[in-house]
C-alpha cells in the first residue's frame, strides 16, 4: 500500500511538538492587539470617533483632552488588567514547557524538556512525576503494569485512579533495549476532548489489542504510589484532552446586562434626537439673529444649513457624557466586589471537609436576586449520598424490620465492618443456618458482581468503590458472610462463609447510564457458567425468563421501598452453557477491537447475553437527607421560588421527596403574587397551589420528542392528534412544530400550577431540556444546582449553575458557576448575597443614568442663552473629570456596600426577594424616572444661578455675572447636589462612604483652586483659561447662597418623595428595616426518618475494563483514599 499519506501524517505530527500556548500576546501584539479588542465594544468604539471629531476644528467646541483622559484611563485600566493575566499565563507556560522528562533517544533514555516531546517517542515517568503528554501505558514496576494517578488538574478529583497497560506489552516492554525496539502501529481517534473517552487498536507482531481510556495516563495527570512506568505519547502539546478543553465555555449574562445595553441604546437615540433639534434650532437662530449682528459675523461664508450641520457634531460632543464610559468598567468592579464577599463568607464554609463557597464567575452576582425557578438534583445535592443497607427482598421474603432496638452482632465474622448496624437478627439467622439456597445466592452476588478495588491496610480489608451504593453493597455482603478478598485479571476470591472461594471471570459487562445495569460471567470450580446482573428494575423485569419466579412479590416489595424512598437494586442470574459462552464470546472480541462505535458495539453484544434472567431479589439501600434542606426549601418557597427535583430515581421512590417538598412549600407559603407579565389563559386545576405533578422520562419524550416509538405515533394517529402520513416516510417524521409547541407549552404552564414538580427517571440530556422549557416559554431566571456528572448539562443550561462538591467528584463543580459544599447554603447565596447584589446593581445604575443626565442636560439649557452654537456651560477640566474623580467613588460604594436590611433580617423575611423576580428595581419605568429626575435637576441647576446672576452685584461693586462665575457656581451646585442625593439614597452607612462623599467634594474644590490659579496658567496659558475665577466667585456670599439655595431646590422633591414613601406606601423592606435583630431560632425537628431515593443514574462508571485487563491488583498503598462505611456519618 501507499504509505506517503501515513508518512506525511507522521511528519507532521512530529513537526508540532508538545509545547503550549495560552497566552494571547507577546511585546509586539499587546498594544494593537488589545486596542482592536477593546474597540469591539461599542461605547469605546464610540468615544473613539468623537476624539476623532473633536480634532476637527471646524466642529469642536471642547478640547481633545476632555474625551481623551476618561478614554484611556477606561483603556488602560482594562489593559492592565488583561497584561497582568497574560503575563501569569506567560510564565505558566515557561514553567510547564520548561519541565523535565526522560525520553527515549538513541536507544537510552536521556533527560529532556517536555516542549521537545513529540508523538511517538517513549518516556518514562517516575512517583510525583506530572505527566507531559497523552501517554499510552506500556509498562510499570508494579505488577500487571498497574499505574495510580491522580487526576486533580483534569476533574478536580483527588481520589486517585487506576490504570493499566495492555498485558502483552506488560510481559514485553520492561527493559530499556526492548522498549527501544517497540515497533507498533497505534490506530486511535483523532484528537478530541472527551475527557471520558478514548479508541483505539495496538497493531503488533500480526495481532490487534484493543485500547481505552483505562490504558491511557492523560496530560494534567500525576503519577502516585507507582515507583516507575514507561509510556508512548499518542497526542502531544495542542492536541492533547486537556488542551482540547480549554475552549471558551458559554458566556452567560443577566437580564440587568440585557436592559443595560438597550437603556445604553436608548440614551443614544434620546442624544442624536437632542442634538438633531439643537442643530436645526442653530440654523434658524443664525438665519434670524446671527446673520443680522455685525458683531457676530466670523468671516466665514457659510451657509446656516451648513452651519446648522456643523452644530450638530459639535452637541455630539459637548453631549456625549449622556452615553457613560465608565459604566461598563464600574459594573465589572462592582461584581468582582460581590463575588468577593462570596467567597468570603464564613456562614457558607462547610469546616468538616474545609470547603468555603466560591465564586467561580464574577458576570452574574445581580441575576441571584432574581431566581424564580430552581431546578435541583437528588442524590448528593438534597441528599448526603452516603448509604446504608437497610432492606432486601430475597425470593419473595422481606428482611429489614427497623423498630428494633439492638443492632445485630457481627463478632462472629473475623472480615465485618466494625461501623456497619443491621437490626433484622432473622436475615444473619437464615445466612448462618446456610438452608436457604436463595439466601446465600444472594449475598455471593453481591460479593462478586461489582467493580470494587480492595486492598489491604493494617490487617483490615479496605474498598475502593466506583459509587457510594456499590461500596455499600459489597459491604453489607462483607458483614453476612460473603467477603470480597481480592481479584485478578481473570479471577475473582471471596470467603463464603469462612470457606474461600475463586472464581474465573469470563467477563466483565461494566456499568452506564443507558444499560443500568452491570453483569458479570463466571466460571465456577465445578465448571458452571453463571452470568450474574446487577440493575434498576426498569431494565431488569424487561430481560426477565418467562418462567422466572417471583417476579410478583419482588414488584410489591420494590414498591415498598420506593414508599420509603429507599434505593433500589434487583439481582438476578443465567445459566449459560459453554457452546452459548463461546459463540459469544467470539462477538464479543470482534466489538472490542471495533474502531468505529465500539461502545455502541459492545452494548449490542452485552444485550445478546443479558437476557431469559432468572430473579433472586432487590436490595435496599439509605440515604439521608442533608442537614438544613427542609427549612431552605421553605424559606425558599416563601420568596415564592419554585423548586422542581429532576432525579433519575424511580417514580415511586421520589414520592417521599416530593411530600417533604410539598410539606416545607406548605408550611411556609405565602400569599401569591400575580405576574402580569405571566398570564396563563386557563388555569389546569381548580384550587392552584394544592398540587403536585410527577412526571417520567417516558412521558417527558413525549413532551419533548426524544424518541419517537413506533406504537405512541400509532396511538396518536388513532386520537386524531396528526394527519394521516402518506407514505411510510412521513409517518415516521415527528409531528409538526406547532403541535410540539402547544403541548411543550401546556405542560411547562400545567407545571407550573403545582406546588411540587419531581421529573424522576430522567437522563441528563432530559433534565437539561426541561430547564431550557421554562426558560423558553416562562421568560423566567433559572438556576441549577447538583453534585455529579450527570448534572452538568443541567447546570450549563440554566442561567445560574451551583455545583455542590458533594460524594460524586467535582464535575459539577468545575462546570458551575458558583460552588459550595451543602444545598442549605443556597439560601444564604440566594436571599442575602443575591438579593443584596440586586439591590446595590439597581441603585448604582440608576444613579448612575442621573447623575450623568443631570451633569450633561446643562449644557442643552445653556444653548438657547449661547445662540444653539454648541458651546459648553462648564470648565473643560470640569466636565474632564466629573465622572472620573468627583462623582466616581460614592456611587461605586453604594454599589458595593448597600445593604437594606442585615443579612438575618433577609433570611427572616424571604419576602424582600420578590421585587427582584419582578425587576421591579431597575426597568424602563426607573430609567425614565431617573432621565426626568436628571432633566429637572439639570432645569434648577441652570436657572436658579442663571436667574440670580441677571441683575447682581457683588461686594465690590461690580457685577459678578460672567459666564465663567456662573460656571463656577453651576459646578459646584451640581457636586454637592450630585453628593447629597447619593446620602440620600444610602442605606447603609459606614465610614468608608462618608469619607467618600466628603473627599469627593473636596478633591472637587482642591483641583478647581489649583487649575483657576495663575501659576498653572503662566504655565499653560492656553489649557487653563478660568485664571482666578474661583477664587474671586465663592467670596461673594451672594453666590454661597446661590449654590444653597439651589441645592435646596433639587433635594427637596427628593426628601418630600421619599417620606411620602415611606408613610403612606412603604416597601416590604421599609416595613421589615424597623424590625428587631431575629433572635435565634429553635432547630428544626424531625418528626419522621429522612425521605430517601432510588438507584439510578447517579452511579457512574465502573472499573471494569481496568480489571478485564490485568492478572492481579496488587496492595494499594495507604495514601490513596479509603472506602469507610457511612453508617458512621449517619
Amino acid at each position: 500500500p501507499d504509505l506517503n499519506p501515513i508518512e506525511n501524517l507522521w511528519a507532521e505530527l512530529r513537526k508540532r511538538g508538545n509545547g503550549i500556548k495560552t497566552y494571547k500576546y507577546n511585546a509586539l501584539t499587546f498594544i494593537p492587539l488589545n486596542l482592536f479588542e477593546q474597540f469591539k465594544r461599542a461605547a469605546n468604539l464610540y468615544f473613539l470617533a468623537l476624539l476623532i471629531l473633536q480634532i476637527i476644528p471646524e466642529i469642536t467646541t471642547l478640547p481633545w483632552y476632555t474625551t481623551l483622559v476618561p478614554l484611556v484611563l477606561v483603556l488602560g485600566i482594562t489593559a492592565i488588567k488583561d497584561l497582568v493575566d497574560d503575563l501569569a499565563r506567560h510564565r505558566m507556560d515557561n514553567e510547564i514547557n520548561n519541565r523535565k522528562c526522560e525520553v527515549l533517544l538513541d536507544g537510552r533514555f536521556q533527560v529532556s524538556k517536555w516542549m521537545n516531546i513529540h508523538v511517538g517517542d517513549v518516556v518514562r515517568l517516575k512517583k510525583n512525576d506530572h505527566i507531559p503528554a497523552d501517554i499510552l501505558l506500556l509498562s510499570s514496576s508494579n505488577p500487571i503494569s498497574l499505574c495510580y494517578v491522580e487526576t486533580a488538574e483534569l476533574d478536580g478529583e483527588t481520589n486517585l485512579k487506576f490504570k493499566m497497560g495492555p498485558k502483552v506489552t506488560d510481559e514485553r516492554l520492561q527493559e530499556e533495549d526492548q522498549l527501544a525496539q517497540f515497533d507498533a502501529m497505534i490506530v486511535c481517534e483523532e484528537p478530541n476532548n472527551r475527557l471520558d473517552k478514548f479508541t483505539g487498536t495496538m497493531r503488533w507482531r500480526k495481532d490487534r489489542f484493543p485500547l481505552d481510556l483505562d490504558n491511557m495516563m492523560l496530560r494534567g495527570c500525576r503519577i502516585r504510589n507507582t515507583d516507575e512506568c514507561h509510556g508512548l505519547v499518542i497526542f502531544a502539546g495542542a492536541d492533547t484532552k486537556i488542551m482540547r478543553n480549554g475552549g471558551k465555555t458559554r458566556f452567560k449574562r443577566t437580564k440587568i446586562d440585557e436592559l443595560m445595553n438597550y437603556m445604553v441604546y436608548t440614551i443614544f437615540v434620546i442624544l442624536v434626537l437632542l442634538c438633531a433639534g439643537l442643530a436645526i434650532g442653530n440654523t434658524f437662530w443664525y438665519e434670524e439673529v446671527g446673520s443680522k449682528a455685525w458683531y457676530l459675523y466670523d468671516g466665514k461664508d457659510q451657509t446656516a444649513s451648513y452651519r446648522g450641520f456643523l452644530s450638530f457634531w459639535g452637541y455630539i460632543i459637548v453631549l456625549n457624557t449622556m452615553v457613560p464610559i465608565s459604566l461598563y468598567v464600574s459594573v465589572e468592579v462592582i461584581r468582582l466586589g460581590q463575588s468577593k464577599f462570596i467567597n468570603w463568607d464564613l456562614q457558607m464554609y462547610y469546616q468538616e471537609k474545609d470547603t468555603p463557597a466560591k465564586a467561580r464567575t464574577t458576570t452574574l452576582n445581580e441575576q441571584l436576586g432574581q431566581i424564580e425557578y430552581i431546578f435541583s438534583d437528588k442524590t448528593g445535592t438534597l441528599t448526603q449520598n452516603i448509604m446504608a443497607f437497610k432492606k432486601c427482598t430475597i425470593a419473595g421474603h422481606t428482611f429489614g424490620k427497623t423498630h428494633l432496638l439492638h443492632p445485630v452482632d457481627f463478632t462472629w465474622n473475623k472480615y465485618a465492618d466494625r461501623k456497619f448496624e443491621y437490626l433484622d437478627h432473622s436475615l444473619v439467622a437464615c445466612i448462618r443456618s446456610k438452608k436457604d439456597k436463595d439466601t446465600l445466592e444472594f449475598f455471593k452476588l453481591l460479593s462478586l458482581c461489582h467493580t470494587v478495588m480492595v486492598e489491604q491496610k493494617e490487617d483490615e480489608l479496605v474498598y475502593q468503590a466506583a459509587s457510594p451504593d456499590e461500596g455499600a453493597l459489597v459491604t453489607a455482603a462483607r458483614n453476612f458472610g460473603f467477603v470480597f478478598l481480592s481479584r485478578t485479571q481473570d479471577t475473582i476470591t471471596i470467603s463464603e462463609m469462612d470457606q474461600e472461594m475463586t472464581y474465573e471471570v469470563l467477563a466483565l459487562l461494566d456499568f452506564n447510564s443507558d444499560r443500568k445495569r452491570m453483569s458479570i460471567i463466571l466460571r465456577f470450580p465445578d465448571g458452571r457458567i453463571r452470568l450474574y446482573c446487577k440493575g434498576a428494575d426498569t431494565v431488569i423485569y424487561e430481560r426477565l425468563s418467562p418462567n422466572s419466579k417471583h417476579k410478583e412479590v419482588t414488584q410489591t416489595a420494590l414498591d415498598i421501598f420506593a414508599n420509603e424512598t429507599l434505593r433500589t437494586l434487583c439481582l438476578c442470574y443465567k445459566d449459560i452453557s459453554k457452546q452459548e459462552f463461546d459463540a459469544w464470546a467470539k462477538k464479543h472480541k470482534a466489538a472490542s477491537v471495533a474502531m468505529g462505535n465500539r461502545e455502541a458495539a459492545l452494548d449490542r453484544v452485552y444485550e445478546q447475553i443479558e437476557s431469559n434472567l432468572m430473579m433472586i431479589g432487590a436490595t435496599a439501600i439509605e440515604d439521608k437527607l442533608q442537614d438544613g434542606v427542609p427549612e431552605t426549601i421553605a424559606k425558599l418557597a416563601k420568596a415564592d421560588i419554585k423548586i422542581w427535583v429532576l432525579t433519575g430515581d424511580k417514580k415511586g421512590i421520589v414520592s417521599g421527596a416530593k411530600l417533604r417538598i410539598r410539606q416545607a412549600n406548605r408550611r411556609d407559603q405565602p400569599p401569591a403574587f400575580g405576574r402580569t407579565r405571566k398570564k396563563v389563559p386557563d388555569p389546569f386545576f381548580p384550587e392552584p397551589g394544592r398540587n403536585a405533578l410527577i412526571i417520567t422520562g417516558g412521558w417527558l419524550n413525549e413532551i419533548l420528542y426524544e424518541k419517537k416509538k413506533k406504537r405512541r405515533r400509532l396511538r396518536l394517529k388513532r386520537l386524531g392528534k396528526r394527519p394521516a402520513a402518506a407514505t411510510p416516510q412521513d409517518a415516521a417524521q415527528p409531528i409538526d412544530d406547532w403541535e410540539k409547541e402547544t403541548r411543550q407549552v401546556d405542560f411547562v404552564n400545567m407545571a407550573c400550577e403545582c406546588e411540587a414538580v419531581i421529573c424522576c427517571r430522567v437522563t441528563p440530556k432530559q433534565k437539561a431540556n426541561v430547564v431550557s422549557l421554562v426558560k423558553k416559554y416562562k421568560k423566567a431566571v433559572t438556576l441549577s444546582i447538583g453534585d455529579g456528572a450527570n448534572d452538568v448539562n443541567m447546570i450549563k443550561t440554566a442561567d445560574i449553575g451551583v455545583g455542590i462538591s458533594g460524594q460524586e467528584g467535582m464535575q459539577a463543580v468545575m462546570s458551575s458557576d458558583y460552588a459550595f459544599a451543602q444545598f442549605r447554603y443556597l439560601e444564604r447565596l440566594l436571599l442575602v448575597h443575591g438579593r443584596w447584589s440586586y439591590i446595590r446593581m439597581c441603585k448604582f445604575l440608576r444613579f448612575f443614568f442621573f447623575k450623568n443626565f443631570a451633569f450633561t442636560l446643562v449644557h442643552f439649557w445653556y444653548s438657547f442663552f449661547s445662540g444653539f452654537s454648541a458651546q459648553v456651560a462648564y470648565e473643560d477640566w470640569f466636565i474632564t473629570l466629573y465622572n472620573v474623580m468627583y462623582s466616581s467613588l460614592p456611587v461605586l460604594l453604594v454599589g458595593l456596600l448597600d445593604q437594606d436590611v442585615n443579612d438575618k433580617l433577609s433570611r427572616k423575611f424571604p419576602k424582600l426577594y420578590l421585587p427582584g423576580q419582578q425587576g421591579a428595581l431597575f426597568n424602563y419605568k426607573n430609567f425614565f424616572i431617573s432621565l426626568f429626575h436628571g432633566i429637572f435637576t439639570s432645569l434648577v441647576i441652570f436657572f436658579i444661578p442663571y436667574g440670580a446672576f441677571l441683575q447682581t452685584m457683588g461686594q465690590n461693586g461690580e457685577a459678578p455675572s460672567d459666564y465663567q462665575s456662573l460656571a463656577v457656581v453651576m459646578a459646584s451646585s451640581l457636586i454637592f447636589t450630585v453628593n447629597m442625593q447619593i446620602s440620600l439614597e444610602t442605606s447603609y452607612w459606614t465610614f468608608v462612604n462618608c469619607f467618600a462623599v466628603l473627599c469627593s467634594i473636596a478633591i472637587y474644590f482642591g483641583i478647581m483652586f489649583d487649575i483657576h490659579s495663575a501659576g498653572i496658567h503662566v504655565i499653560f496659558p492656553s489649557t487653563f483659561t478660568f485664571t482666578g475665577v474661583a477664587s474671586n466667585a465663592l467670596r461673594q456670599p451672594y453666590l454661597w447662597l446661590t449654590i444653597i439655595l439651589t441645592v435646596g431646590i433639587t433635594l427637596l422633591p427628593v426628601i418630600c418623595i421619599q417620606f411620602l414613601y415611606k408613610t403612606i406606601w412603604p416597601s416590604v423592606g421599609d416595613n421589615v428595616r424597623p424590625a428587631e435583630e431575629e433572635e435565634k431560632s429553635t432547630p428544626f425537628q424531625r418528626g419522621r426518618r429522612s425521605r430517601r431515593s432510588a438507584y439510578a443514574f447517579s452511579h457512574s462508571r465502573g472499573y471494569a475494563d481496568l480489571i478485564a485487563s490485568g492478572r492481579s491488583i496488587r496492595r494499594r498503598p495507604a495514601t490513596a483514599l479509603v472506602y469507610r462505611d457511612p453508617i458512621e456519618h449517619c
